[in-house]
Order: C-alpha cells, then structure tokens, then sequence
C-alpha cells in the first residue's frame, strides 16, 4: 500500500449556516457539493482545496463540543498552505477573523501562524 495524499479532512460545525459561510465565503473554498440528509438531520457540504484534497463540513445536532483547546487527543489542527503569510494574514483580519502573531517555525525556516473557525477549532496558515 502506498498513500498518495490526503483527501479530504471532516469538521462537524456546531451552526451549519455560520460555518458555511465561513468556510466558502471568508476561507473562499469552492462548493463540490451540498447534501442535506434527511434521515440524519444533518448537511454535508463538500468544499474544493486548490490542490484537488477536500473539506468536509458536517452538522449533527447535539454534536460535543471539543473537549480542550488545543491540546486534546485526536487531530491537533489543520494547517493550509498559502503563498503569502503577510496577505493571508491581512485579509483574514479584514474578515473579521482573529489572527495570531506569525511565527517562524525552528526546524524549517517558514513562517505561520494560527486562526479559529466559527466553533473553535485550531487552523493554521503555513507559508510555502
């Protein structure tokens, strides 16, 4: 077995509206597609990454939230490639989006820095 990549990473939202639009609209992620499965009452929407991996949003009603920040078990957070930190940086800000301070990584030279979505969970720019 060989693994090619990542496909897709899944997020559960606590309020689906406000995710989507912060995913599609502020992180501008094209929509793939948009099913609301009504056996489950829950959406799943699917958003395109430049490089051909996925977002998948999930809603579930009565969902846990996420049991500490940032350091649970499980998936620490998920960290996007841009090519510009600084403008990155900027325009999330102009979003209305908290930014923290860029950093340099120690053991690679790049910079990055952090973010929230709508419900909390960790996200990071990292510069490539």
């Amino acid at each position: 077995m060989q693994l090619l990549g990542i496909h897709h990473a899944a997020i559960i939202c606590s309020d689906y509206t406000r995710s989507k639009h912060f995913y599609h609209q502020i992180l501008q992620l094209p929509i793939i597609a948009e099913h609301f499965r009504q056996h489950r009452h829950s959406y799943k929407l699917d958003l395109a990454l430049p490089d051909g991996s996925q977002i998948e949003l999930f809603s579930f009603d009565n969902a846990p939230k996420r049991p500490s920040y940032p350091e649970a078990q499980g998936l620490r957070h998920l960290a996007f490639k841009v090519a510009n930190i600084e403008q990155s940086k900027v325009y999330l800000q102009s979003q209305g989006v908290a930014v923290e301070e860029i950093r340099t990584d120690e053991y690679t030279g790049k910079q990055f820095t952090f973010f929230a979505d709508p419900d909390g969970l960790p996200l990071e720019l990292y510069e490539a």
